[in-house]
């Protein structure tokens, strides 16, 4: 298996609520930051690790979205898997599997970013009999995120809510999985990686654990959204 043999899905439905604030009533992964739409940023990653298309699970102002970023962004092609409701991070991939041909599929969140080489993520566990691994990245202060417990075998131990304080793993909203295991969640429902697969998941050790200590921002909140320009301005990433 190669990395053609993987479909990409960016979670792109999100509506920005927390950001209402500071701007204007549009889809999250559209606002700018450093001169450009935040989710170029993703694309940009995925093009540099030699992917080719990707889908993007739209959902509020799903129609802005594919107006805005049409059907290709530099060598990539790109697909839309729209909800009409809400079904959550789980339930919106599990919606658009109808378009994926790959035995793998990388999941990534529309809004957040973490500096790392995805390419290796990958490479890790090409071959491997994994269900579902998981991308970690170091916090500081795990409040705002939750906090996720590993064991000495790299696998996920537990995923705690947010409030525990202090420094620790987070999840960084990157996932690979097979595509059959997504076939196995009942389409056409809400369903939560978060809140409803992740913890029974984590109690029988199905999740793989890649931790890495690299640079991370997401753009959730407003103070958040405020750092992210600095963010990539200090990484080059921002042309």
């Amino acid at each position: 298996m190669t990395q053609n043999d993987i479909t990409p899905l960016i979670l792109a439905g999100g509506k920005g609520t927390r950001l209402r604030s500071v701007l204007p009533d549009y889809p999250k992964i559209l606002v700018e930051v450093a001169g450009r739409p935040f989710i170029t940023y993703l694309l940009d990653q995925l093009v540099e690790s030699g992917f080719r298309k990707v889908i993007l699970c739209t959902g509020y102002k799903a129609k802005t979205v594919e107006k805005k970023l049409g059907d290709k962004y530099k060598s990539m092609d790109i697909s839309y898997s729209s909800e009409e409701k809400p079904l959550g991070t789980a339930g919106a991939v599990r919606k658009a599997m109808g378009l994926v041909r790959s035995e793998l599929i990388l999941v990534l969140n529309g809004d957040s970013y973490l500096d790392f080489k995805l390419s290796d993520f990958i490479n890790r566990y090409l071959g491997d009999k994994i269900d579902f691994a998981i991308v970690l990245t170091e916090a500081e202060d795990t409040s705002r995120f939750g906090r996720v417990d590993i064991d000495e075998n790299s696998k996920v131990k537990s995923f705690n809510e947010k409030g525990v304080s202090g420094k620790g793993h987070i999840n960084a909203g990157i996932y690979l999985l097979k595509s059959d295991f997504m076939n196995t969640i009942p389409a056409g429902g809400f369903v939560s990686f978060e809140k409803d697969i992740f913890p029974g998941l984590a109690d029988k050790s199905g999740i793989a654990a890649y931790p890495v200590a690299s640079d991370f921002i997401d753009i959730g909140t407003p103070e958040s959204f405020h750092s992210a320009e600095t963010f990539f301005k200090r990484m080059g990433k921002n042309s």
